[in-house]
């Protein structure tokens, strides 16, 4: 039995990913633990889009209200609904720009979206540590962040493929 003291996702070349770990602490060949079905591309970038509007629209159309589903406290700001709107039209329109392109301008899309989503778990991290975030919303906001960083990272990671 394989015991995977260490995950990593290694390209097969294919449309597969395959999960690797080592048997033993000591050993350095990595061998197969499983296998993740095949990524569609495609599907990757619609649950990734359905993300940025689900944020994006809920938080432009009632912005007090998904603060307070990220730990967020709105009321105590009322600035919070201005900035809010800001940050959901901004992700509103990165879906729009990833599911009505193709091709090199869906790929510039899909890096912008990785870039906002990468600075945006920063944010999280940075505003846990100096305490204007609580550690539970800095976990929310940083945790859905890299989520959709790394299905933007799948997408660009398969975008050499025949359909990318």
């Amino acid at each position: 039995m394989i015991k995977c003291l260490r995950w990593e996702l290694v390209p097969t070349g294919g449309r597969e990913l395959v999960l690797t770990g080592h048997t033993q602490p000591s050993e350095r060949a990595l061998r197969p633990c499983g296998r993740v079905a095949d990524v569609d591309r495609q599907k990757l970038i619609s649950g990734l889009a359905g993300l940025r509007l689900a944020v994006g629209v809920s938080s432009w159309a009632t912005p007090r209200a998904a603060g307070r589903l990220f730990g967020l406290d709105a009321d105590a700001n009322p600035q919070a609904p201005y900035l809010a709107r800001l940050f959901g039209i901004r992700d509103v329109a990165l879906a729009w720009g990833a599911l009505s392109t193709t091709g090199s301008a869906q790929r510039q899309w899909l890096v912008a979206g990785l870039a906002c989503d990468a600075a945006d778990a920063v944010a999280g991290v940075v505003g846990g540590r100096a305490g204007y975030l609580s550690q539970v919303t800095s976990a929310l906001v940083t945790g859905t962040a890299l989520s959709a960083a790394m299905l933007g990272a799948a997408a660009l990671n398969d975008s050499g493929s025949p359909e990318g």
